[in-house]
């Protein structure tokens, strides 16, 4: 698909994918969620690069297939290979301007910025497309994330950019960033470990309609 621009960024759930080594396990968990979902992410620290690629290119395919921007995580080099909408940039991630050189002008560069206020301003003025916060709750995929207070959501909303909330984030609890200001709410073990991935996408989803 084309990048989406980042003031096109949907609202809704930014699917996070989970550490799976095997490529067509990983690929039905993930396919069935993409008509519910605004964007996916691809998160693989554990494999190596020839998987990482092969998985990263199957994965654009499908939310191509089912236009749904496709971001990577950490790696704008694996992005630029696979032809993928976009980059999702961590605190000790290369530069945004170095991913926007390599990605081109229409990718989609998210930031962490945890919870640091100065960090989105800087990332904002760098150009970055949209903003990711948190945790905000206790988080089991990284338990030891510094916590970001729900306040942060509200003073950044100046800053003009998608706001995307990660960190322990439930359909019991997602109401209560929405409400501050997230755009998005980005989802790993709250969906895949869940008893019904697909249910519970949707009853995320549903919160923001």
């Amino acid at each position: 698909m084309n990048p989406t621009p980042s003031h096109r960024l949907p609202r809704g759930v930014y699917l996070i994918t989970p550490e799976e080594p095997d490529d067509a396990r990983l690929l039905a968990r993930v396919v069935p969620l993409l008509p519910h979902v605004a964007c996916l992410q691809y998160r693989n620290t554990l494999g190596v690069t020839v998987q990482r690629q092969r998985q990263a290119h199957a994965l654009r395919l499908a939310c191509r297939d089912a236009h749904v921007p496709f971001i990577v995580n950490d790696d704008a080099v694996l992005a630029a290979e696979v032809g993928a909408d976009g980059v999702h940039l961590g605190e000790h991630d290369a530069a945004i301007t170095a991913a926007r050189i390599l990605l081109g002008p229409n990718a989609l560069i998210g930031v962490s910025c945890y919870d640091d206020a100065a960090l989105a301003q800087y990332s904002t003025a760098a150009g970055a497309d949209y903003l990711a916060f948190g945790a905000f709750f206790l988080s089991t995929t990284k338990p030891q994330a510094r916590r970001a207070p729900i306040e942060l959501l509200r003073e950044t909303q100046a800053l003009g950019l998608p706001q995307v909330a990660i960190g322990g984030i439930t359909p019991d609890n997602a109401h209560i960033v929405i409400a501050a200001g997230a755009d998005l709410i980005a989802v790993i073990s709250g969906i895949f470990d869940a008893p019904d991935p697909l249910a519970t996408t949707r009853a995320y989803a549903a919160l923001f309609d």
